[in-house]
């Protein structure tokens, strides 16, 4: 994998450049649309590639690796013969589901012991596994193992985690590079940043992980019910201790206001399920702000649903039509929703890298921050 920085923004740390993988480029900045179970929900690959043109995708190891399982992926030829998706493909190494299935899991230094939330059969993930599983379903990039701590989290329960989630990290890198890649192409791994919402214990975090000079780097723990300013102000600190020769990504984060400004920070990557999530439940995002598609006022609004739309859904049926779907449960509203925000999201982080090209990404940035957050 290699990574070229191309511009940089002189009024903010916001950049574009370019990540090469055996599977194909990724223009940065850049939101993966995330497919846990080895799909997008609800979205064709022929329509992430064409209509929305996405670069990469996310799946997740916890989930593949308890269904499918990886005997039949790696019958299939890894995840990209699986799935039949020929662009580069991203794998969550599990660490947040750990954090999210407090309920059924045991952490200690091995790793992590938990029960499948499928069949409730037992299993354990150490940092060594985590990296085989992620090499047998296939990932271009291979996401280290981490604890993923919660907010609010105590200040030594985070400090004891970050400490745990490095010596996990140098279990990760030792496994790595003792393991060939799989599938005939080459696979990266990035470790992660952790340490909540402590201004000192995320410096110690991002100059361990920088000291580890693997391909790329990402920030983790962050969008987890910490207030935004948070989140910006640890983003910050982060990014100016990371490597600016390469890539940064910013997990699980969110909003079209949040990527903005993270963006504005000097974050190249972004995935989130909220375009597809909230889609599903009728919230679309659009260029004047965001629409609540179950409103009794789009009732008999007969309008497109987003003229100003990037996906040929938009123009194609009308506001009315999708909030009916979507009362009705059909199956057919959740797509279409998912498919415009999806494109909204891929639209706005081609737009900032135009931006960024041209110099006028902050006096953009700020007037977008205004028109996305307002209620339509």
């Amino acid at each position: 994998m290699k990574f070229e920085l191309q511009n940089e923004d002189t009024e903010s740390k916001a950049r574009a450049g370019q990540i090469t993988t055996d599977h194909g480029t990724i223009e940065t900045p850049i939101f993966m649309p995330v497919g846990t179970a080895g799909t997008v929900k609800g979205i064709h690959q022929k329509e992430l590639e064409e209509d929305i043109q996405a670069q990469i995708i996310l799946g997740n190891t916890y989930h593949l690796f308890l269904r499918p399982g990886l005997d039949i992926l790696e019958a299939a030829g890894g995840i990209h013969g699986f799935n039949h998706w020929k662009r580069p493909i991203l794998t969550d190494s599990g660490g947040y589901q750990v954090y999210s299935l407090a309920h059924k899991r045991k952490i200690s230094e091995e790793g992590v012991q938990f029960a499948s939330h499928i069949d409730g059969s037992k299993h354990l993930f150490t940092p060594e596994k985590v990296m085989d599983i992620q090499r047998s379903i296939g990932a271009d990039i291979m996401m280290a193992f981490d604890e993923c701590t919660p907010y609010p989290c105590d200040y030594n329960y985070a400090k004891s985690s970050m400490e745990m989630t490095h010596r996990w990290l140098n279990r990760c890198i030792k496994r790595f590079d003792d393991t060939a890649d799989r599938y005939g192409y080459s696979q990266s791994l990035f470790p992660i940043v952790q340490g909540s919402t402590y201004k000192d214990l995320r410096i110690q975090s991002a100059e361990t992980i920088a000291a580890a000079d693997r391909e790329g780097n990402a920030i983790g723990g962050l969008s987890v019910g910490e207030p935004a300013e948070e989140m910006y102000a640890m983003c910050e600190v982060v990014c100016d201790i990371l490597p600016k020769e390469k890539p940064r990504y910013l997990m699980g984060v969110g909003t079209p206001v949040n990527i903005l400004e993270n963006i504005a920070l000097g974050v190249d990557m972004f995935d989130c399920v909220m375009p597809t999530r909230n889609g599903r439940n009728g919230m679309l995002f659009t260029k004047e702000g965001i629409l609540n598609m179950r409103n009794e006022k789009w009732k008999n609004d007969h309008s497109p649903i987003d003229k100003a739309g990037d996906s040929y859904v938009d123009q194609l049926y009308s506001k009315a039509y999708l909030r009916h779907l979507l009362v009705s449960k059909e199956m057919l509203g959740a797509q279409i929703a998912s498919l415009h925000n999806l494109a909204f999201y891929l639209w706005l982080v081609k737009e900032a890298r135009v931006q960024i090209q041209k110099g006028t990404f902050t006096p953009w940035k700020n007037r977008m921050v205004k028109q996305l957050a307002q209620r339509l």
